[in-house]
């Protein structure tokens, strides 16, 4: 069995394309934070016993075994030679969480099986292997997945979980002592063997590209466990998969290269709340290679241009390993990374903890409105595969919701599934709701999105291998009617204060702002009705327009009060205000026509949340340390401009509606179980699909397609445009020179337009014909 371990000291030359931000070595207070951090991990459960390592170790030497007795198996069977049935081999080599030396208890392992070119995936892997592993009594679970976008095989061997993939290479025999590094094993391989190689090629980089390897897993275990405490921690929902979160801490290993895990996990949010995506995230130089395979490059291949979140992977070829993430999930991560940053800043002033930190989401208090996602088969086998299926297709509907509302209506994917014990193969996904924030809320105003719902049951229902029983039911749920199946012991918590990191900051806040009332306001506390519930907290720059539609909210700490409707730019964080009656009548309104929804295919879906934006800036500190710390950040934020400097740096994604409605013909790479799938993947219509919204003509007819008249719009824009400036400039006028002569505003604004239309209109008589 291959892989062997690493040891990485650099010897002083550089990791990564770029300088590093900091050389600076550990404090006292680093040391002693990190110590508390790995007796964290370790209270955690997050490291498996010496025991279960063991096992481990004695699992995949019996697999080396078997793959070794199945190669020569096969190899007799087809002819060959006493001489090649002798040499003939086959080897196993890990990737992964394994390989990276931070997976858990229970974890599974990700095997790949090199073999040699007249080992064949169809026949030989997925045929004379999987019988062997079939008969074997130590062999349960075994699910084979040939037509996926990495062929695999998934089993438990002595109730160790293994994925297991396959590379047939083109050299008639393995050597023992086979590199897989290096690029000239690509030579001659299909696109699967190359997809099944680049798991082992891109972990073994890794660890050959961070300074230190064990600061680099302390730190992975930390930001995998926080990933998957606060929902996102998950490729297949559209958020980052293990191996995403291994290269975005490999790349802040290399910019801290001297850092201990409590430095470098906050260096982490630091950095990434200030990344400008869709600046790739890189570990080294990508090569072009000798191949000729394509690698991520969005100045030559259009596809990668709509890349929101591009993470590249450091084995050529390289690709964008979270080619998944949408504008939604890339929304959702931004804002966590954000409250990270918030907690690690706290830490450093002793106002919270490593739990406060690793505080898990409420997802089921976050949204008022939620969709629910019912898949059941009759027999376990068909539901495996069918729930396969489903997992794999549900990120395109949230592409679709956001397309067909224009990005209206925000979609948030829970990352796991829940099972009612009541009722066997059956699972349910659910997805938080909530209008796109900054919108101002029209009285009345529905998303109704059943056509859109219709359109992705009809995609799913297009699977190859649907077999009676196979049924997925899409149901609009509000917060009050979630299942109890959902919560742990399937018991509904009681909606008491819960003290929290975002109550606790918006007290803060609250106090701040009664305080010190000249403070300008920066970010938001998302208040979520009248019923206690605390959201997630949001990064949003329009402050002014988010602060609209605000209710109060009571907190275990306090009352907060949003701030009303602005009418200029908001501030002081100390304005307070009454709940407005209009949120509450669409709140009650959306209330009522959701609650008649019983079949998904009746779903006039609203959504009734709220949120107001009241993050204040902290006050200023005159102590010198606060001024070094302040400059100090100014300086890696500087330098981190630097780093994001580089070839890609004036790739900018296409606008939202545009990624949306490409994303979906990405569909294949998820999970592809054939070639006639492809062709049915729903791709966006012209009917149902727009880039920008219709312009609305006064005889209610659509936009024209004409590309004059469009052409004629433009102009009508800009001198709209033109006019609106002029008059408010005008305002400005009036406004100064009533303050210097007393003469009132309302008397010099009326003679200024009056100028000002004289002015048009002589413009017109006397050049008239040039103008037009």
């Amino acid at each position: 069995m291959a892989s062997p371990g690493l040891s990485n000291r650099n010897n002083g030359k550089r990791l990564g394309i770029t300088e590093p931000i900091s050389l600076g070595g550990p404090t006292e207070y680093d040391v002693i934070k990190t110590r508390e951090l790995e007796k964290y991990l370790q209270d955690a459960r997050l490291y498996e016993s010496q025991e279960e390592a063991v096992s481990r170790e004695e699992v995949l030497g019996r697999l080396d075994q078997i793959v070794k007795i199945w190669v020569k198996t096969i190899s007799r069977t087809k002819g060959l030679n006493e001489q090649l049935v002798h040499e003939a081999n086959a080897k196993i080599f890990t990737f992964g969480s394994y390989r990276l030396g931070v997976h858990g208890p229970g974890a599974d392992i990700d095997t790949l099986c090199v073999g040699p070119r007249h080992a064949t995936r169809e026949e030989d892997f997925f045929g004379e292997l999987q019988r062997m592993l079939s008969e074997m009594p130590e062999v349960t679970e075994l699910h084979p997945v040939p037509d996926a976008h990495v062929p695999v095989m998934k089993f438990k061997f002595s109730g160790v979980s293994i994925d297991l993939l396959y590379a047939k290479l083109s050299l008639w025999v393995i050597p023992e002592d086979l590199d897989i590094s290096q690029d000239s094993i690509l030579q001659n391989a299909d696109e699967q063997t190359v997809r099944s190689l680049n798991g082992c090629r891109v972990t073994d980089q890794i660890l050959r590209l961070v300074p230190s390897i064990q600061n680099f897993r302390t730190t992975l275990r930390c930001m995998r466990l926080w990933a998957k405490r606060r929902g996102v921690y998950s490729n297949v929902a559209g958020f980052l998969g293990g191996i995403n979160w291994a290269l975005l801490v490999a790349r802040i290993c290399q910019l801290y290269p001297n850092a201990l895990p409590n430095m470098l996990v906050s260096r982490f949010f630091r950095v990434y709340t200030q990344w400008r995506w869709p600046n790739p995230v890189m570990l080294c130089a990508i090569e072009e290679g000798s191949l000729g395979l394509q690698v991520w490059d969005p100045r030559r291949n259009p596809k990668d241009k709509y890349h929101l979140m591009p993470i590249i992977t450091p084995a050529y070829p390289s690709m964008n390993s979270s080619y998944n993430v949408s504008s939604s999930t890339l929304r959702i991560m931004l804002e966590e990374f954000q409250r990270g940053n918030e907690i690690c800043e706290a830490m450093e002033a002793n106002k919270a903890d490593w739990d406060t930190l690793f505080e898990s989401y409420d997802f089921f208090e976050a949204y008022k409105n939620y969709l629910q996602i019912d898949i059941s088969a009759e027999n376990a086998d068909d539901f495996r595969k069918w729930k396969g299926w489903v997992e794999s297709r549900l990120r395109q509907l949230t592409l679709k919701i956001e397309r067909h509302t224009y990005g209206m209506l925000q979609c948030h994917p829970h990352p796991g599934d829940f099972s009612d014990k009541s009722r066997p193969f059956h699972s349910s996904y659910f997805m938080g709701l909530q209008r796109k924030q900054g919108v101002p809320v029209t009285e009345g105003e529905q998303f109704d999105i059943r056509a859109t719902v219709e359109e992705f049951k009809q995609s799913v229902n297009l699977y190859t291998l649907l077999e009676r029983g196979m049924e997925i039911r899409v149901s609009h749920v509000k917060r009050r009617n979630i299942p109890n199946f959902v919560f742990p012991g399937e018991v509904r918590p009681l909606r008491l204060s819960k003290v929290t990191w975002g109550s606790r900051r918006g007290s803060e806040l609250k106090v701040s702002g009664d305080s010190q009332p000249d403070k300008l306001c920066e970010g938001k506390t998302d208040l979520d009705g009248s019923d206690g519930g605390q959201k997630r907290k949001r990064v949003d720059d329009n402050v002014e327009t988010n602060s609209r539609y605000a209710k109060s909210l009571h907190l275990s700490s306090g009352e907060v009060h949003a701030a009303s409707p602005p009418i200029s730019n908001i501030s002081s964080c100390s304005t307070k205000c009454e709940s407005m009656d209009a949120n509450k009548k669409v709140d009650d309104s959306i209330a009522d026509s959701l609650e008649k929804i019983e079949n998904p295919a009746d779903i006039p879906y609203q959504n009734g949340q709220i949120e107001v934006s009241s993050r204040c800036k902290p006050p200023n500190d005159s102590l010198p340390a606060a001024a070094n710390t302040s400059s100090s950040k100014e300086a890696e934020k500087m330098a981190l401009g630097k780093n994001m400097a580089g070839p890609y740096v004036s790739h900018q994604a296409l606008p939202e509606l545009d990624e949306l409605e490409d994303d979906s013909e990405h569909g294949h790479q998820v999970k592809d179980f054939s070639r006639n799938m492809k062709s049915s993947q729903m791709e966006p219509s012209e009917e149902s699909v727009s880039v920008s919204a219709p312009v609305n003509s006064s005889n209610g007819a659509g936009p024209s397609t004409d590309s004059y008249n469009g052409g004629l719009e433009e102009l009508e824009v800009k001198h709209i445009t033109f006019v609106c400036a002029r008059i408010f400039r005008l305002s400005k006028f009036s406004s100064h020179y009533s303050i210097m002569f007393r003469i009132p505003c309302g008397f010099l604004y009326l003679v200024a337009c009056a100028v000002f239309v004289l002015k048009i209109f002589c413009l017109f008589f006397f050049f008239g014909n040039t103008i037009l």
